[in-house]
């Protein structure tokens, strides 16, 4: 069985930082990409980074020079530190892996992991 869970999520105030976790098992995490992904109410499923298995990072714009993504093979984990974090950011998170052709929307509804709230106050 795959499985991926985050964790991380919690309610801070703009400005503030959280680091996001994810950690996956049932696959060859070494060779996987992984993502995150966000999505706010009313608002669709997005991309905010993704990770290549060398550890090349993409950015969204909404989110280039706050989050840092990186990885750690040696425990199954990927992480999102977010910093300068504005109420924009407040969404739901989930972790996916990239390389598997998932359909976008379904990444939100829980294909993968079910997701960590995070909640920005102005």
């Amino acid at each position: 069985d795959v499985q991926v869970v985050e964790s991380g999520g919690d309610s801070v105030q703009a400005g503030g930082s959280l680091r996001l976790s994810c950690i996956m098992s049932g696959l060859d995490f070494e060779s996987s990409p992984m993502g995150w992904y966000r999505q706010a109410p009313g608002n669709e499923c997005e991309l905010v980074s993704n990770i290549s298995t060398d550890g090349r990072a993409y950015y969204a714009d909404f989110v280039k020079g706050r989050f840092t993504i990186s990885r750690d093979n040696a425990k199954n984990m990927v992480f999102l530190q977010m910093s300068s974090l504005i109420p924009d950011d407040t969404a739901v998170y989930y972790c996916a892996v990239e390389n598997w052709g998932t359909v976008v929307t379904s990444i939100c509804l829980g294909y993968w992991g079910q997701g960590t709230q995070v909640t920005v106050s102005a």
